[in-house]
């Protein structure tokens, strides 16, 4: 069987810095990436991942539904909305370009399989500036989003409770989930399938939408919100690869 061809989208960001030393100060500027756990959950398996960092996803994100087609699953984290609304043709030159979270939307409807991971720019986001909500997006995912700032932050860390264990996404997986320190609160809609939850809120779910499929999962795929116990966990490989096999269809 073929490769299961994925873009990730998303997850990097830039930080910049001022230094104060007395009288003089200076600036620093650090580029980071949040993949690396992913990748490596990831590595000898059937599952070929294509990292597209935001900066880059702002021109480089598929424009048509062929470009879309080169992959099976595509996961969105920690990017938001406005990235992909606001192509640099558009916000500098007042082009009209597609609108590529429709775009997402018709792919799935035609089989493709997309994921929404959590973070800080995902779902409403901090300060709801992440803006899923009210577009194509929140219409195809297995949740309703908030429309303010959904951020749930958990530091003592929270419990993970399964609701079907034996749901294809969590075979094999067994023991006690490694607690997370936090996660976007959302609300499940009524045809979709609940899999894991962080008691009263939704952690892992899925919904068939046409002939594809959508995921979400709430909190982060790396740091901060999912601690190193839980990245170092085996049943963190197992349950990315099962959940990118199931919005495949494989």
């Amino acid at each position: 069987m073929s490769e299961i061809r994925v873009l990730l989208a998303g997850e990097s960001w830039v930080s910049n810095s001022t230094h104060f030393k007395g009288w003089d100060f200076f600036s620093s500027t650090v580029y980071e990436v949040g993949t690396d756990y992913l990748e490596g959950a990831l590595k000898g398996s059937d599952i070929q991942l294509e990292h597209m960092p935001s900066h880059v996803a702002a021109t480089r994100f598929p424009l048509t539904l062929d470009e879309l087609n080169a992959y099976d699953v595509v996961i969105l984290s920690d990017i938001g909305a406005n990235t992909l609304l606001l192509h640099p043709d558009t916000w500098l030159r007042g082009k009209s370009v597609p609108n590529r979270l429709k775009l997402l939307k018709t792919w799935v409807e035609n089989g493709g399989g997309l994921a929404m991971a959590g973070g800080y720019l995902s779902y409403a986001g901090i300060y709801a500036s992440a803006k899923y909500y009210r577009t194509v997006i929140e219409e195809i995912l297995p949740v309703n989003i908030h429309t303010f700032d959904d951020r749930v932050e958990v530091p003592e860390g929270v419990s993970v409770e399964v609701v079907q264990p034996n749901h294809p996404i969590l075979a094999g997986i067994t023991g006690e989930y490694p607690a997370l320190l936090g996660y976007n609160e959302t609300t499940l809609k009524p045809d979709a399938e609940l899999i894991l939850s962080t008691g009263e809120h939704p952690l892992l779910a899925v919904r068939s939408v046409g002939q594809g499929r959508t995921l979400t999962w709430a909190s982060d795929i790396g740091p901060h919100w999912c601690p190193l116990p839980f990245l170092t966990w085996d049943g963190y490989a197992r349950l990315w690869q099962q959940s990118i096999h199931w919005l495949a269809g494989r």
